[in-house]
């Protein structure tokens, strides 16, 4: 009786089988385009949100993005080449790569780079920083280091880096929904279940059952169940919303849709303005802050861009079951440089650092292993350029019921951590839960490797450590602690 991977094989053929290898990874070529529709429509939302970051804070010099006075105007333009960018650089992880992994403008780094680095100098200069921290990344991969840390890592720790991404990305996607908030009463809760503590509006429904739908369908094992998941909410969105014209999420309108109302466009296509493409000063901010704060900025960028994609890739891979026996993906090398190039061009094309996106895992869920998928979620983006307005379409409260499934099946591994192990154990818990509750890859990741060396270290075992893991663990320690040190050499 053959294999259902044996049967996949003998039906591949031709040269994109043969170039990404779909049929040896036990893949079709229908799974492929369904895995990249699929991570297109759940990270879509980047060429909608990112504009609203930094298209509407004014750098030091008064001015918005691509150094104008007009918001909306910044907005379009950053739109266009968020979009540029990521189909970009998610074509080249495809090609490149071979790995199912998109890329786009990293949520947190463009915030923390709009409302605490770019206040401080020109646009064009906090742009130089990112492309700075881009181009360092990409030596360290090109001299073998980061591949280096990355395998120093012990499998445990890689396992509970995959946990803990899960356990993170249902609670964005629940967060995204609305059907969790944090409360408006600043003595409440940090969060709570809707409005109140209860759920309210008809959006929250939307994602109820999208939720209920693609669980459903994925439980039955329905070909495509996430896509039609998501495809399916949508035109329930857009339904209730020219019936009930619920409208957008506001403080006097809580129950409304979370980022963008699913509504037709009144113009299908846009014209492309990439204006912003080349705007960066590599070495102003080292002018208008001084070396030493520039540094420090640089330093904070890069560990975050270091390890995110690090938990990203190993999450990834996990859950495609594609990690060799120490929880190594393929091609993890070229991974890494496409990354690293990402963060550069993220920053020479003023749309912020470009990073791994786990929401490529829902990718994943729909049956992608390859990095065909990510060819076709990155042509996704470059067609967005031109008919932006249909991006909106797909709400939050439709495309987050995904993350949910996802975050699940990626929770499953937890059976693959010793708990009986104290050593290991209590990093990978502070590895799960941190993640989550900071709301960052790295926060997570930095505990874990903190903790692992310290309890080695106090139980007599410091010499089982890896020399890089004590390396890491220091340079984590100053992370946590950048800004005391901010302040105090500056």
């Amino acid at each position: 009786m053959s294999s259902p991977q044996a049967s996949t094989a003998r039906s591949g053929s031709g040269p994109l089988d043969a170039y990404f290898k779909i049929s040896e990874r036990g893949s079709t070529l229908g799974r492929e385009i369904r895995g990249g529709l699929v991570t297109f429509f759940t990270m879509a939302y980047i060429v909608v949100l990112n504009p609203l970051i930094i298209g509407t804070v004014k750098d030091g010099a008064g001015q918005f993005v691509g150094g104008g006075t007009d918001p909306a105007a910044a907005i379009a333009k950053i739109a266009v080449a968020t979009a540029l960018v990521a189909g970009v650089v998610t074509i080249l992880m495809g090609v490149v790569a071979n790995f199912p992994l998109a890329l786009a403008t990293g949520l947190g780094l463009n915030a923390f780079i709009a409302f605490s680095v770019a206040t401080k100098m020109t646009w064009a200069d906090a742009m130089g920083l990112v492309v700075l921290e881009g181009l360092i990344i990409l030596i360290l991969v090109l001299t073998g280091f980061r591949k280096a840390v990355f395998e120093a890592v012990p499998l445990q720790l890689k396992i509970a880096i995959s946990v803990g991404i899960g356990l993170f990305i249902a609670f964005i996607g629940v967060v995204d929904a609305g059907f969790v908030r944090r409360p408006a009463a600043p003595t409440g809760p940090p969060v709570e279940l809707g409005v109140g503590g209860t759920l309210r509006g008809w959006p929250v429904l939307v994602f109820v059952v999208g939720l209920i739908l693609i669980v459903t369908l994925y439980a039955r094992k329905v070909k495509g169940a996430i896509l039609i998941g998501i495809l399916a909410s949508t035109v329930l969105a857009i339904i209730i919303e020219a019936i009930a014209n619920v409208g957008a999420r506001t403080a006097d309108n809580p129950g409304g849709w979370g980022l963008s109302v699913p509504k037709l466009p009144d113009q299908w296509f846009t014209k492309p303005n990439l204006d912003t493409i080349g705007e960066f000063s590599l070495f102003g901010s080292f002018e208008k802050i001084g070396a030493v704060s520039a540094i420090l900025l640089i330093f904070t960028l890069m560990l975050a861009d270091f390890f995110d994609t690090m938990g990203t890739m190993t999450a990834i891979g996990a859950e495609a079951g594609l990690l060799d026996k120490d929880g190594i993906p393929p091609n993890s090398q070229r991974i890494l440089i496409v990354d690293s190039v990402a963060a550069a061009a993220g920053g020479a094309a003023s749309v912020s650092s470009n990073t791994s996106y786990i929401e490529s895992a829902s990718g994943v869920g729909e049956g992608a292993r390859t990095g065909l998928a990510s060819v076709v979620t990155g042509i996704c983006f470059l067609i967005s350029m031109v008919v932006a307005p249909l991006v909106t379409l797909v709400p939050y409260e439709a495309a987050t019921p995904a993350l949910i499934l996802v975050g699940f099946l990626m929770m499953t591994q937890v059976k693959g951590i010793d708990f009986d192990d104290i050593e290991v154990a209590f990093p990978a818990f502070l590895t799960i839960v941190l993640m989550p509750f900071t709301y960052s890859i790295s926060a997570g990741i930095g505990a874990g490797f903190v903790f692992y060396v310290i309890l080695k270290s106090v139980r007599g075992k410091a010499r089982q450590v890896h020399p890089l893991m004590w390396v890491v663990a220091a340079l984590f320690v100053i992370y946590f602690a950048i800004g005391p040190l901010t302040d105090w050499l500056t």
